[in-house]
């Protein structure tokens, strides 16, 4: 028989686990990660256009630019055709263990939709599995993380990022929104596995149990 089992702490673990997930996979597919130097369009200088200025962007695969006859339209896409055509070696690394990571998350939110009802596979609990899986899934952002700034030195990011750009030294450019909420939901998986432990404790405690014995198939506690 199932027993939905609803508790604040394994609320706030599953609604965790799935803000987690979505923010590294938004993170993971911007192409906001660096900020170029500020440039201004010389279409819309010749045509007498003050446009002003505009910072291109560059992810890990794809990048956003200013386009159109007067420079006010912004394209935003893949600048790498295949997996090869990545800027560095650094971020086609990075990318597999960030992608690794995100794939692990976003298959433990999609569980812990489901430990609302079923809280243990195979006689073991479904939060311990999953606070597993996610502190692997951080360790995977983290090395994803730290891959990527070495690939900084990259004929890509320099013409963003200017000739003074090395490895680890972005130069003219600053880092965009996606990388902080990339390091964010780095600590989040950390924190998703703690609250795995306290989200275990509490549906398996003493009054949870008392509630089972009385027949109850929806128990709600604070």
């Amino acid at each position: 028989m199932c027993h939905v089992i609803v508790t604040c702490r394994s609320m706030l673990w599953t609604l965790l686990s799935i803000v987690v997930a979505f923010a590294e996979l938004i993170a993971f597919m911007s192409p906001d990660w660096l900020l170029g130097f500020p440039r201004s369009d010389s279409s819309a200088s010749g045509a007498g256009v003050d446009s002003g200025e505009y910072r291109p962007s560059l992810g890990l695969y794809s990048r956003c630019l200013r386009v159109g006859a007067r420079g006010v339209g912004v394209s935003c896409g893949p600048y790498a055709g295949t997996f090869g055509e990545v800027a560095s070696g650094f971020w086609q690394a990075a990318m597999l263990f960030l992608a690794a990571g995100v794939l692990v998350l976003g298959g433990v939110a999609c569980i812990s939709i489901f430990s609302l009802c079923f809280q243990s596979i195979l006689k073991k609990s479904i939060f311990n599995i999953c606070g597993l899986l996610q502190a692997i899934a951080g360790l995977l952002l983290m090395v994803g993380l730290m891959l990527y700034p070495a690939g900084w030195g990259s004929e890509k990011v320099i013409s963003y990022c200017g000739a003074e750009t090395l490895p680890f030294r972005p130069a003219l450019c600053s880092l965009g929104w996606a990388f902080y909420a990339a390091i964010g939901g780095t600590l989040g998986s950390f924190l998703c596995a703690v609250l795995s432990a306290q989200a275990e404790i509490a549906t398996s405690s003493d009054k949870v149990q008392e509630e089972i014995e009385e027949g109850k198939s929806l128990i709600c506690l604070l």
